[in-house]
C-alpha cells in the first residue's frame, strides 16, 4: 500500500499514544489529538520522502508487488 497514512503515520501516532497505557476511551482520544497536534515538520518531511521512495519502487517493478 502506498498511502502514507497506512505505512507510516498511524504507526507513528500509535507509538506515541501507547507509550503509556490509556486509562479511558476519552483519555485515548485526547492522546491521539495531542499526538497529531505535536507532529513537527521533520516528521511530515520524512513521510513525504518515504512516499516518494515507495513511488519510485513501484515504478521500478512496473506496478507489481514490492516490499
Amino acid at each position: 500500500d502506498l498511502t502514507p497514512l497506512d505505512f507510516y503515520f498511524w504507526g507513528y501516532i500509535r507509538d506515541i499514544v501507547y507509550s503509556q497505557k490509556p486509562t479511558t476511551v476519552e483519555n485515548m482520544k485526547n492522546r491521539i489529538r495531542q499526538a497529531c497536534r505535536n507532529i513537527n515538520v521533520g516528521v511530515l518531511e520524512k513521510v513525504r520522502d518515504d512516499f516518494h521512495h515507495r513511488l519510485e519502487l513501484c515504478i521500478q517493478v512496473n506496478g507489481q508487488v514490492f516490499e
